[in-house]
C-alpha cells in the first residue's frame, strides 16, 4: 500500500456534481461538442485613470506580449490588442487589423487610436467598464494543460508576469474566471492535506498521553492509525481515484476515528488488568467483550460515509468508498494489533493504569450518575424544550450554494470576483444554444431579430453581463461596411445582409470569427452571457424566467434551446446533490437502525438507542437555522458522519449494560450505573478527541471544510452529553418497558469468558 501511495495524484479536473445520464449534464457535453469549452479563460482587470498615458499603456502591452508568451496561453484579447474590420472593397472582404498599431511612438498618435478604439461599440462592456476606469484581460487557457498537473505552472508564471507589472506600476490588478480559481484551490487543498493530518496526530497524541501517561499507549495506536492512512492513500491510487477537496479529507478524519478505537480497547485492557493482575485474561477480554461492540461501532461510522456512494455524484461515491472502506480496515488493524502487541510488551504498571481513578473524570461520572438517579424529569423537561426550540429553528433553515461558497469573504479571490461582479456583472459562464432544427436556418433576418429580441430582454436582469453573439459580429460588420461611422452598428436589412456574408465568408480569420457562433451547417448558434454568482436559491428563479423568455420568443414545435454553461451544471448539481444527500442520511439511518436491531434484537432498544442521536442532529439543524449557515452539500455532509460516529457512544453503552445485566440479576438501576462507570470514561475520552480531531477543519481556508468541521464538532459533543445523560435516564425511567427479553437474548452473542476459561490457563506458549 506504501509503494501505490507513492502514485496517487492531485485532481486537476472538475468534478461535476451531476449523473452523467442527468439532461443538464448531457445537454452541456453537447454545447461543448459543438462550440468547445465555454469559460476556459483567466481574467485580469485593472482600475486606471492613466490607462491610455504613452508609457503606461507600453507596459500593459509589454505585459500582454509576456503573457502570450506563456507555455499554455492560447489567446489573449485586451484593449492593446483588440481588432477593427475594413472593408476592402477590390476584393470585397473584410480585413481583419489591429487597432493599436506597433508605430505608435507618442501620446498624440496613441489618442488618435483610443479615439478609434472608443468608437467600436462591440468592445464596450466587454473590455472595459465604460462608466469607469476598468479595463478586462481575457486569457484563454489550453485546456489539456488545465486538465494536468502543469497548470499550477501555468498559473505561477503568470502570476509572476504581472506581480512583476503590478511592482513596475505600483497598482493592483484583479485576478478571476473559473480555471485560476480551481487552480488556486487546489493549491490550497494540497497544503490542507498534510496541515490537517499533522494536527489530527499531534492532538491524538496529546490526547492519549494526558489520559494514559503511557508512552506504549500512545505509540502503538499512533503506529495503527498511520498505517490505516497509508492503506486509504494506497487504495486512492489502486482504484485510479485523484485526491479532490473531499477526499484530501480521508487521511485526518481516519486519525481522528480510528484512535476511539484504541481507546476503547486499552481502557478496557486497563479496567481488566487491575481487577485481576492477568495480562493474557484482560487481552482476551478485550478481543471478545469489546469487539463485538467495537465492530458494529466501526459498521455505523462506515456506513455513515458508504451512504454517500447512492449519490451518483463521481466526488462523493470516491469519498464514501474509500472512507468506509478504510475504516472497517481501521477496526481489523486495532483488533489485531493492539492485543497482539500488548501481549508481547510488559503488563501496565501502577502509574500507567492511575487514569482509571482520575478524580476530575469520577467527579463527572459521580454527576452524571446523580442526574440519572435523582433529576430525571429535569433531563426530560429540558429535553423537549431543546427539542422545541430545535423544531423552531429548523424552519428558519434556508437551502443556498454559490460557486465560490467554499471560499471566505477575506479571500482575494472572493474580493476579485466582487470586483468583476461590480464592473462587469461577473464571470461565471451561461450560455444559449438555439436549433432551428434545419441547414442555414440561422442566417434568416427574422432569426437576427429574434436573438435581438432575446438579448434585449436578457439585458433588463442585472445579474447578466453584455452577452455576446453572431449579432454583434453582423454589427461589426456592418459598422465597417460603413467605413466604421458609429451609427451604423446595428442589424443590417436583407439586402445589407447579403453584401455583408459576402464580405464577411472571405477569408480564413473572418470564417473562423463565424465558427465561434456557428456550427459548421449554420443549423445552429449560441450566444454567451457571464453572470454574476447568485447562489442556487436565486439561480433557481432566474433559470424559470430564461426558460419563459426562451419559450416566448423561440417557440418548442420550431426551435431547440438549451440553456447550459457552468452556472446551470452548477445550480442542477447542486440541487441533484441536496436531494441525494437527504436520501443518503435517511439510508444511513436505516442501516445503522439495522445494525442496532442485529445486536440488541429488541425494536424498543433500538428506538431508545436512537433518540439520544437523532436530538443532536436535530439541535444542529436549529443552529443552522439560528446562525443562518444555509443547507447546502458541505453541510448536508455534517449529518450523515455525525450520526454514523455519535452512535458509537450509544453501542458501546448498551453492550455493557446488558453484560451487567446478567452479572447483577437483572437489576437496571444497578446495571445502568456500573455501565456508566466503565464505559463513561471511554466516552469522555474518545469525544474529547473528536471534538477537537473534527474542530482543526475550523481553521481551513475553505467555509465549506469549516462548515463540516464546526457542525461535526457540535453535533458529537451534543451526542456524548445525550448519551451519558439522557439514554441512562431513559434506560432507568423506564426500565421494564424498554428493557426486554429480546434485549437480553441478542443475536450478536457476547459471550461470558467466567463460565469458559480457566484462570490459569491463560499463558503465553513459549
Amino acid at each position: 500500500m506504501g509503494y501505490h501511495a507513492r502514485k496517487v495524484e492531485m485532481s486537476y479536473e472538475y468534478a461535476s456534481l451531476l449523473s452523467k445520464k442527468d439532461q443538464a449534464y448531457q445537454e452541456h457535453q453537447k454545447f461543448i461538442q459543438t462550440f468547445g469549452e465555454e469559460g476556459n479563460f483567466i481574467a485580469i482587470g485593472i482600475t486606471d485613470s492613466l490607462f491610455f498615458d504613452f508609457v503606461n499603456f507600453t507596459k500593459w502591452r509589454s505585459l500582454c506580449s509576456k503573457l502570450s508568451d506563456i507555455e499554455g496561453v492560447e489567446n489573449l484579447l485586451s484593449v492593446s490588442n483588440s481588432y477593427n474590420l475594413k472593408k476592402n472593397s477590390t476584393e470585397r472582404k473584410f480585413e481583419i487589423e489591429p487597432v493599436f498599431t506597433d508605430t505608435i511612438s507618442n501620446q498624440n498618435q496613441l489618442d488618435s487610436l483610443v479615439a478609434i478604439f472608443k468608437g467600436l461599440p462591440v468592445y464596450r462592456n466587454i473590455l472595459y467598464d465604460e462608466d469607469s476606469d476598468v479595463y478586462l484581460l481575457l486569457i484563454t487557457v489550453n485546456k489539456d494543460k488545465m486538465a494536468s498537473k502543469e497548470r499550477e505552472q501555468l498559473v505561477k508564471s503568470i502570476q509572476k508576469e504581472c506581480a512583476s507589472f503590478e511592482a513596475n506600476r505600483g497598482i493592483k490588478l484583479h485576478y478571476s474566471g473559473l480555471p485560476y480559481i480551481r487552480v488556486v484551490n487546489s493549491i490550497k487543498i494540497k497544503k490542507e492535506l498534510y496541515l490537517f493530518s499533522g494536527l489530527a496526530l499531534a492532538i491524538c497524541i496529546i490526547v492519549l498521553f494526558l489520559f494514559f501517561r503511557s508512552f506504549k499507549a500512545v505509540f502503538f495506536p499512533v503506529i495503527i492509525v498511520l498505517v490505516g492512512v497509508v492503506w486509504a492513500l494506497g487504495m486512492l491510487s489502486l482504484f485510479g481515484y485523484k485526491v479532490t477537496l473531499l477526499s484530501g479529507m480521508i487521511p485526518p478524519l481516519l486519525i481522528v476515528i480510528g484512535i476511539p478505537n484504541s481507546i476503547y480497547m486499552l481502557n478496557k485492557f486497563h479496567s481488566e488488568f487491575a481487577r485481576h493482575g492477568n495480562k493474557v485474561k484482560a487481552l482476551q477480554r478485550v478481543i471478545i467483550k469489546i469487539g463485538n461492540a467495537t465492530f458494529l461501532t466501526n459498521l455505523t461510522t462506515a456506513s455513515g460515509f458508504a451512504t454517500f456512494v447512492i449519490t451518483k455524484s463521481d466526488i462523493l461515491r470516491q469519498f464514501g468508498i474509500i472512507a468506509s472502506l478504510n475504516i472497517m480496515g481501521l477496526f481489523v488493524l486495532s483488533l489485531l494489533l493492539i492485543p497482539i502487541i500488548f501481549s508481547f510488551i510488559e503488563p501496565p504498571s501502577a502509574k500507567h493504569i492511575k487514569h482509571l481513578n482520575n478524580r476530575f473524570v469520577n467527579k463527572i461520572i459521580d454527576t452524571l450518575i446523580l442526574i440519572t438517579r435523582n433529576y430525571r424529569k429535569w433531563v426530560y423537561v429540558t429535553t423537549i424544550l431543546i427539542i422545541g426550540g430545535s423544531l423552531y429553528g429548523i424552519t428558519l433553515m434556508k437551502s443556498s450554494g454559490y460557486m465560490v461558497d467554499d471560499i471566505p469573504e477575506s479571500d482575494p479571490i472572493y474580493k476579485d470576483l466582487k470586483f468583476f461582479e461590480n464592473h462587469f456583472n461577473g464571470l461565471m459562464p451561461l450560455e444559449i444554444m438555439i436549433d432551428t432544427k434545419k441547414p442555414g436556418g440561422i442566417m434568416q433576418l427574422t432569426i437576427f431579430k429574434k436573438i435581438e429580441s432575446l438579448e434585449k430582454k436578457l439585458s433588463e436582469y442585472p445579474e447578466l453581463s453584455s452577452s455576446l453573439s453572431m449579432l454583434n459580429l453582423f454589427k461589426f460588420s456592418k459598422q465597417a461596411f460603413y467605413n466604421g461611422k458609429e451609427k451604423y452598428y446595428k442589424l443590417p436589412n436583407n439586402r445589407e445582409k447579403n453584401f455583408i456574408l459576402q464580405y464577411a465568408s472571405k477569408g480564413e480569420e473572418n470564417v473562423n470569427l463565424l465558427h465561434a457562433f456557428l456550427d459548421s451547417t449554420r443549423q445552429v448558434t449560441r450566444i454567451n452571457i457571464r453572470m454574476k454568482d447568485v447562489g442556487t436559491k436565486r439561480m433557481e428563479e432566474l433559470y424559470g424566467n430564461f426558460s419563459a423568455d426562451l419559450d416566448t420568443i423561440f417557440p418548442a414545435e420550431r426551435f431547440d434551446v438549451t440553456l447550459t454553461g457552468s452556472s446551470v451544471t452548477f445550480f442542477r448539481g447542486t440541487q441533484y446533490l441536496l436531494k441525494n444527500l437527504f436520501s443518503s442520511l435517511g439510508l444511513a439511518i436505516f442501516l445503522i437502525s439495522l445494525f442496532m436491531a442485529v445486536m440488541f434484537s429488541s425494536w424498543r432498544m433500538v428506538i431508545l438507542s436512537l433518540t439520544p442521536n437523532i436530538i443532536p442532529l436535530i439541535f444542529t439543524a436549529a443552529v443552522m437555522g439560528f446562525t443562518s449557515i444555509p443547507i447546502k452539500a458541505s453541510t448536508i455532509l455534517v449529518f450523515s458522519i455525525a450520526f454514523g460516529i455519535s452512535v458509537d457512544n450509544t453501542i458501546h453503552f448498551l453492550a455493557k449494560y446488558r453484560q451487567e445485566l446478567k452479572a447483577t440479576n437483572w437489576d437496571i438501576r444497578q446495571s445502568v450505573i456500573l455501565a456508566l462507570r466503565e464505559t463513561g470514561v471511554s466516552m469522555l475520552y474518545t469525544s474529547v478527541v473528536l471534538f477537537f480531531g473534527f474542530g482543526i477543519f475550523s481553521i481551513s481556508s475553505f467555509g465549506g471544510t469549516v462548515a463540516m468541521g464546526v457542525l461535526v464538532s457540535l453535533t458529537l459533543l451534543v451526542a456524548v452529553t445525550s448519551n451519558l445523560i439522557l439514554l441512562p435516564s431513559l434506560l432507568t425511567g423506564l426500565q421494564r418497558l424498554s428493557t426486554t427479553k429480546a434485549f437480553k437474548e441478542p443475536l450478536l452473542h457476547i459471550y461470558d469468558e467466567e463460565e469458559d476459561i480457566e484462570l490459569e490457563e491463560l499463558v503465553i506458549k513459549k
